[in-house]
């Protein structure tokens, strides 16, 4: 008993040191946006809106803001039906080709991403597609299939398939049965998956920093532009303002998991 008791304490403790670690950065950033002075520093000698200000107040922000988040609502709405598809696709199909499709639409969580943006920057190159927001939006929508596929699929394993067999037998027809039962039931999971198709839609960099520029510049590229060139306060409050987004579709992914029927 007092083994266990220990193991337990020590399992608690090194989770807890896990935590405090990802946690730490945010704790430092959030209240550096907030500094009144001219380079980042911490702690704060004083506090203001400043920099939250400048990043509002300026048009090249603003219209980085605006591509990053046309792009990540766009990879949202055309990854979602596409993942739920393939999910459903491969969750019902007992056939062996569909491992391996399961296998090549998870490719991008394996491969190293620096890999997967050097192949789309030179396919880009040769189809023209470099600096547009259509090719932003492709691949944002290939990186984030491998998440709406996964949420699906796990909701699909929780879902009993005789409800769905038992509509069709009624006369409904394999759309009509999944949009009336199986959709309904295994919302919570679609709703996961969009939600994070959009926050990797709004985060991603590295691909980003291939493909896009000019006029499409996201707002992940300018800020690694910004502290290339200057370490400018603006970024620390850009990042705590991506850092709650994010949070807040966290916590709506959470409420969507915890009002879905036992």
């Amino acid at each position: 008993m007092t083994k266990l008791s220990l193991g337990r304490l020590v399992f608690i403790g090194y989770v807890a040191l896990v935590l405090v670690f990802l946690i730490l950065p945010v704790l430092i950033v959030l209240p550096m946006s907030f500094s009144d002075s001219r380079f980042l520093s911490f702690p704060p000698t004083s506090y203001s809106l400043r920099w939250y200000e400048a990043f509002f107040g300026n048009p090249g922000w603003m219209a980085a803001a605006r591509t990053s988040l046309i792009v990540a609502f766009a990879t949202a709405l055309i990854a979602t039906p596409i993942g739920v598809a393939a999910a459903y696709a491969i969750n019902c199909s007992t056939h062996r080709l569909m491992r391996y499709l399961k296998i090549v639409l998870l490719l991008p969580l394996i491969v190293p991403i620096i890999i997967v943006a050097t192949g789309v920057f030179f396919i880009y190159a040769l189809s023209g597609m470099l600096y547009t927001i259509p090719g932003l939006i492709m691949a944002d929508v290939m990186l984030a299939l491998p998440y709406v596929i996964t949420a699906v699929t796990a909701g699909l394993h929780g879902f009993d398939q005789t409800q769905e067999m038992v509509a069709r037998s009624l006369g409904m027809n394999r759309f009509r049965s999944f949009m009336a039962v199986t959709l309904p039931q295994i919302m919570p999971s679609v709703v996961t998956g969009a939600i994070f198709a959009f926050i990797q839609a709004l985060d991603e960099t590295m691909v980003a920093l291939f493909i896009s520029g000019g006029r499409n510049q996201t707002l992940t590229v300018r800020m690694f532009t910004a502290l290339r060139d200057e370490i400018d306060p603006t970024i620390a409050a850009i990042s705590t303002l991506l850092t709650a987004t994010s949070f807040a579709l966290v916590m709506l992914m959470v409420m969507a998991r915890q009002r879905s029927p036992a």
